[in-house]
């Protein structure tokens, strides 16, 4: 009787084109992982390589690609860039980008998990502009509608929308508002609130626009830190106590930080720039 050997074969043999494509996505992630390095400004290629874990030979190789491609500038004695091809899609992206559109899914879901009026707003010539209106569940009828214009001052949007300014412009526009027929203020009061806002990183209307309607806001953040736009929630003072506006914060900064990574903004990079202004 004659005997022949088995050998073993591994049962998941892998195909020369799933290893190719395996080693593609790896020099693909090394290479965005090279870009990213450069957030935070110009970087040798020791620093480079030490920072991404690479030989010298690796990053100088992803790196040139990276530059013939221009998406890197390369200057002697100082280091890695960003080049002009980052620029160009960055105007790209931001001209294909929709804030409504972007902002809506979640406008809806705070809307139906609140129960209570959300708006979306922007900056337009001093005026908080309302871009969309999603109502509420409750009975409680907000006069707001979209196109509308309102003052930054004492509406609860408009002040998110004014948390990365100074207090010289405030001060400014406080007394606009206050001369053009906003709610009588005083500017000692709302200077501390504003203040608090700005630490907490949000903003609330008590019944500063219209009577009996309350709202948290907080501000939307674009690829560069910069507000972009804003969210509020709605009722009345009825359903919106001071518990509740401070329970509310949590849901609607969470929102708003979620629509502010749709539009490209870090929160890491973007605080980072905040503090060199």
């Amino acid at each position: 009787m004659q005997y022949y050997e088995m050998r073993s074969m591994p049962s998941n043999p892998e195909s020369p084109s799933e290893s190719k494509t395996q080693a593609g996505s790896q020099t693909l992630l090394r290479g965005l992982d090279v870009i990213e390095a450069v957030v935070d400004g110009s970087i040798s290629l020791a620093d480079l390589a030490q920072r991404l874990d690479l030989t010298r030979s690796t990053a100088h190789r992803l790196a040139t690609a990276l530059v013939e491609r221009r998406y890197l500038n390369f200057v002697p004695r100082i280091g890695y860039q960003f080049g002009p091809k980052l620029l160009e899609l960055g105007f790209l992206a931001q001209q294909q980008t929709d804030i409504v559109q972007l902002a809506r899914p979640h406008l809806e879901a705070l809307a139906a998990k609140t129960e209570d009026t959300v708006h979306l707003g922007v900056l337009d010539n001093e005026r908080a502009l309302y871009l969309d209106k999603i109502p509420g569940r409750r009975r409680v009828e907000i006069s707001s509608r979209v196109g509308d214009r309102h003052p930054l001052t004492s509406t609860g949007l408009g002040k998110a929308l004014l948390l990365d300014d100074n207090e010289v412009h405030w001060h400014k526009l406080f007394l606009e508002d206050q001369a053009s027929g906003s709610p009588k203020a005083t500017w000692e009061i709302w200077l501390d609130r504003m203040k608090n806002y700005v630490t907490v990183g949000r903003s609330f209307d008590l019944q500063e626009n219209e009577d009996y309607i309350r709202c948290v806001a907080a501000p939307i953040r674009d690829v560069s830190g910069s507000v972009v736009a804003a969210i509020s929630v709605s009722s009345a003072a009825q359903y919106m106590d001071d518990a509740r506006m401070q329970s509310l914060s949590g849901e609607v900064m969470a929102t708003t930080a979620a629509i502010s990574a749709d539009i490209g903004y870090n929160a890491d990079t973007g605080a980072r720039r905040r503090s060199r202004r």
